[in-house]
């Protein structure tokens, strides 16, 4: 991107650069996720082994995000700190922890750029689908690797959006994918930041690199199916602003999407996922 656009995102607030919108569909969407990348993450976690008595963080947590999962991976002994710039998503989390008892979950309210919490406090720094939404996202990662303590892990579930699958081939989902794509990247966010996770890890300095793809074909009733509807919802209004289409398209498309997602003969495959992790080296001693 020009360097005045990556100068001006990166003096801009977390919840401005955030590549999706900021409503109560958006954060009703991640708690769905939350339950719909359970599978996945738990098996990032188990890649990087976090146990009992150790200490994680879930950067980019939004209202949910993992951290009942780390809470359970943690315990006894261990704790849980989720992290999140938007207020919202933070008084939420909170709720959740309290609801829950999650009493080795603690929620702070900071950017994923610049945290302000001590260097190397925990065992594990996990994000998932953060980076996709950053202009930035080796700033995002250089802060999560100053966390993690030496030897520590760092771990990340993240899309590439370059594949997807809808067959039979519709021109509505066709159209509704080209609109997500020219919004999302309108601050510089890269939807093929899958593919590249493990290089920026490895210009992060990190070692022990191991990286997994998925595909996901997600079957009728899968509230998955609809991923890439939802998010052109949640980003509406700067669709809108952008001038890429009009509320009566979107509400066209949205309606003739959802019908043609809805035939469980549909097949539907949004977007590969990737499972990236690596070990913070130890320190060196003279």
């Amino acid at each position: 991107m020009p360097e005045s656009t990556t100068t001006t995102a990166a003096a801009l607030p977390a919840t401005d650069v955030y590549a999706l919108g900021r409503d109560p569909a958006e954060s009703a969407r991640l708690q769905r996720q939350s339950d719909e990348l359970q599978a996945d993450s738990a098996a990032l976690l188990s890649r990087v082994g976090l146990g009992p008595g150790q200490a994680a963080i879930d950067v980019g947590c939004g209202p949910s995000g993992i951290i009942k999962l780390l809470s359970q991976r943690v315990s006894p002994g261990g704790r849980v700190v989720g992290l999140d710039a938007d207020p919202a998503h933070v008084a939420m989390a909170r709720e959740l922890a309290r609801r829950d008892g999650l009493g080795n979950v603690t929620i702070v309210a900071a950017d994923a750029r610049r945290t302000g919490l001590p260097p190397g406090s925990f065992d594990l720094v996990h994000a998932r689908t953060l980076l996709v939404n950053v202009p930035k996202p080796a700033e995002v990662l250089a802060e999560m690797v100053r966390l993690a303590r030496p030897g520590g892990w760092i771990a990340s579930l993240e899309p590439d959006a370059e594949y997807s699958l809808c067959y039979p081939a519709h021109p509505a989902w066709t159209r509704l994918s080209e609109i997500f794509r020219t919004a999302f990247s309108r601050n510089g966010a890269d939807l093929l930041i899958g593919r590249r996770l493990a290089e920026l890890y490895r210009q992060a300095g990190l070692q022990d690199i191991g990286i997994e793809g998925r595909a996901h074909v997600y079957r009728s009733g899968d509230t998955r199916r609809t991923v890439r509807a939802d998010l052109v919802r949640s980003m509406r209004p700067a669709i809108v602003q952008l001038g890429l289409a009009d509320q009566q398209e979107l509400d066209e498309l949205d309606l003739a999407v959802r019908e043609h997602l809805d035939d469980p003969r549909t097949l539907v495959m949004p977007h590969l996922s990737f499972l990236v992790w690596g070990r913070k080296p130890q320190a060196t001693h003279p």
